[in-house]
């Protein structure tokens, strides 16, 4: 089950989620807390969804359908966070991944200043995992991110501040290997060689969503992030232009 936003653009958001859990062979639902109408250069407006209709959507899936693994993706407010959060509570959901996005790849902002304590005082507290990148561990633990020392003290904050199995991305450092760091009471590492290509819109997005689909396979969270990253990896290979600006990710990769 995702827990996010629209992408008019078809790229992030709940499309991207859920062309990743059809492209795993899962099925995927979807409660959508949010419009957006945005492409690949900029996201012009967010029309955030009424507080009722969001328990609507949780009670129509999990009341009947149910959900083995659940990932949340751009939540926006405070009020749709602590709805999340009451929903999430309720029904007991497991293998919860948070990707606490914060800010669009064309710099629109995607999570209010104010909702960034909910997010990590009460959601992120129920997580099974976080993915921050850079930036984004950088405004939950109020530190400078600058090397792969630093990685390893956010993780580490962030999982004495939730209780939360931490997956730090390294994409935004300078440097010709993207190495992630995983801390979950011990460190682990990821490295990939760097792919040259502005064509990553999503990429945050279908990373979790697809550590949500191998978790909902049974797999172990360490070989989940491993199998997503190979499956990211050849989706930022294969990806393609679209518009003028970031293009997006190719889902469907595997697929002749």
């Amino acid at each position: 089950m995702t827990v996010a936003s629209t992408d008019s653009g078809g790229g992030a958001g709940v499309m991207a989620d859920l062309k990743t859990m059809t492209a795993l062979k899962v099925f995927g639902t979807a409660v959508i807390v949010s419009l957006t109408a945005q492409n690949s250069v900029s996201v012009r407006s967010i029309y955030e969804l009424p507080e009722q209709f969001i328990r609507d959507q949780f009670y129509e899936i999990l009341s009947d359908i149910g959900t083995d693994a659940a990932k949340t993706g751009m939540l926006f407010s405070e009020n749709i966070i602590n709805t999340v959060y009451d929903e999430m509570k309720s029904y007991n959901v497991k293998n919860i991944v948070i990707d606490p996005v914060m800010v669009s790849k064309t710099g629109a902002r995607l999570l209010k200043e104010d909702a960034i304590k909910a997010l990590v005082n009460k959601l992120m507290k129920i997580a099974t995992l976080v993915t921050p990148n850079i930036p984004e561990a950088e405004v939950i633990t109020g530190m400078r991110i600058s090397d792969l020392n630093d990685m390893k003290n956010a993780a580490l904050k962030i999982y004495n501040m939730t209780g939360a199995s931490v997956l730090i991305k390294g994409g935004h450092m300078e440097s010709s290997v993207s190495e992630d760091v995983l801390y979950n009471g011990e460190f682990s590492f990821y490295s990939d060689k760097r792919i040259n290509t502005k064509n990553t819109h999503g990429t945050g997005d279908t990373l979790s969503s697809a550590i949500a689909s191998y978790l909902a396979m049974g797999k172990t969270l360490e070989d989940s992030i491993s199998m997503a990253k190979e499956y990211i990896e050849g989706a930022i290979i294969n990806s393609f232009p679209m518009g003028r600006g970031y293009g997006p990710l190719n889902h469907f990769w595997r697929i002749p």
